[in-house]
């Protein structure tokens, strides 16, 4: 019996698949295919952690993003960089301000 799973999975996965006596088909994806992938692979994942809150799904998160940040040619650290002149510039989410309305 064949299972259809058309997703990116970790660069593990199709190792652990054969070692548990399965057999895995993979295809290498060219960078159109890949972007897509990581894309809906970060959708996937966002809505894993949305149901279960669980730790591991944010972490699930990082990788994503992380490859999505390589793949556009910048490194993790590049992307902290952003994020704390972001953090600078408009602050973090810390005080849990809520925007209700704003009137002109």
């Amino acid at each position: 019996m064949t299972i259809p799973y058309h997703k990116l999975v970790r660069d593990n996965i199709p190792a652990i698949i054969e070692a548990n006596g399965q057999t895995a088909k993979t295809r290498v994806l060219n960078d159109e295919d890949y972007t897509a992938a990581l894309e809906k692979k970060l959708k996937e994942e966002t809505r894993e952690y949305l149901q279960s809150r669980d730790l591991t799904e944010l972490a699930d998160i990082l990788e994503v993003v992380e490859a999505l940040a390589k793949n556009q040619g910048a490194d993790f650290e590049k992307l902290l960089t952003l994020k704390r002149e972001k953090q600078a510039q408009n602050g973090a989410f810390d005080k849990r301000i809520y925007l209700v309305s704003v009137k002109k």
